[in-house]
């Protein structure tokens, strides 16, 4: 099996044979455009299509992305000599040192990082490199075995080795850091927003229904969609995803369910075609009577985008879609406390769980 450090050896080796015959030095990977970018029929997972992109030596900006190329290839060789990882902010500011490569803004090296996946195929984690800040949070009777600062390995359960905040997602989630050991859960629940989160845990929501509750945090991290999808593969628990009523959160779905344009080098690590949508819709929003806010021109927009986009061709994807545009009306999670604080945990939830939101 090739090392990490010999696929970047390699990488390094074909740059400089180049040369070394006298001929321009190139790289070559797949065009990272939207329009390069496909939702795979076998997998429903976001993958780059055919079209390819060169970056050649042959003019000035090529020359420089090679020359950037090179130097980070270094830069995470040294960090894997001395064990050391670097965020990526360090990274950028790591780049004023190096003369000719330096980056001119963090999008620049980040880019770069993300070409560095594509043609090696590692993840990011793997070369040591990440973000500003780790995943969100789960709860629920899982347990797992983490590699601590000593690189001894502890086991603790998310249920009852942890505070009402969870267990802290990190920014690497691979088997030589989490051990995934055994579950008794049935089911996932991924959660958007920190205060509905914080409202499921208050209500005993996790073991009144044997489910793992996780914190999506927005837009979900990288590492905390490849826990998902760890948990999922390895448990085979199901997963629902429960987000507000807005085009924004439907991409949040969309995201885990089938990846992300951004991160479509890599959407089979990360991506669950299985789970499911059973967040605020637009039909909850009418049939409930919810407190709602008005449509932004921004919101219009995005939603009329999703009636293309093929990750929102379904019938219900179509009809809640529609729906939305035709009311206006957009509502938080929140907004179910309308019915009081039990509400969520003791009706909603369950009759959209439908067979499988019976308590345990």
């Amino acid at each position: 099996m090739i090392s990490r450090s010999d696929r970047l050896d390699q990488l390094a080796r074909q740059i400089y044979e180049s040369i070394s015959r006298g001929e321009v030095p190139a790289l070559s990977l797949p065009s990272r455009t939207r329009e390069n970018i496909v939702l795979d029929a076998l997998s429903l997972v976001w993958k780059y299509g055919e079209s390819k992109t060169t970056r050649s030596a042959t003019n000035l900006d090529g020359a420089e992305y090679i020359l950037k190329t090179l130097y980070l290839i270094d830069f995470i060789k040294e960090m894997y000599s001395v064990s050391k990882t670097s965020t990526l902010r360090e990274m950028y500011y790591i780049s004023e040192g190096w003369g000719h490569a330096k980056f001119h803004a963090q999008d620049e090296s980040d880019l770069l990082t993300e070409d560095l996946e594509v043609i090696t195929e590692m993840l990011r984690e793997e070369l040591n490199l990440r973000p500003e800040e780790n995943g969100a949070s789960i709860i629920g009777n899982i347990t797992i075995e983490e590699r601590n600062r000593k690189g001894e390995f502890k086991r603790i359960n998310c249920r009852d080795d942890v505070g009402d905040g969870g267990y802290n997602i990190p920014y690497s989630v691979e088997a030589d850091k989490i051990k995934l050991i055994d579950s008794k859960a049935r089911f996932i629940l991924a959660i958007e927003t920190g205060g509905m989160f914080d409202r499921l845990v208050e209500n005993g929501f996790d073991e009144s229904y044997n489910c793992i509750l996780l914190h999506l945090k927005g837009q979900p991290a990288r590492s905390t969609r490849r826990l998902m999808k760890r948990m999922n593969e390895e448990f085979r628990l199901p997963i629902y995803v429960f987000t507000d009523g807005d085009p924004w959160s439907f991409r949040i779905y969309a995201s885990v369910a089938y990846g992300a344009i951004k991160t479509a080098h890599i959407s089979s690590y990360l991506a669950v075609p299985s789970a499911e949508f059973i967040g605020i819709t637009a039909s909850d929003i009418l049939n409930y009577e919810l407190p709602s806010d008005k449509l932004t021109d921004k919101d219009t927009q995005a939603l009329n985008a999703e009636l293309k986009d093929p990750r929102f061709q379904t019938e219900f994807w179509k009809q809640e879609i529609e729906t939305m545009l035709m009311s206006g009306k957009k509502a938080e999670q929140q907004a179910l406390a309308k019915y009081g604080l039990d509400f969520v945990t003791d009706t909603y939830l369950p009759q959209k769980l439908g067979s499988i939101g019976g308590q345990s």
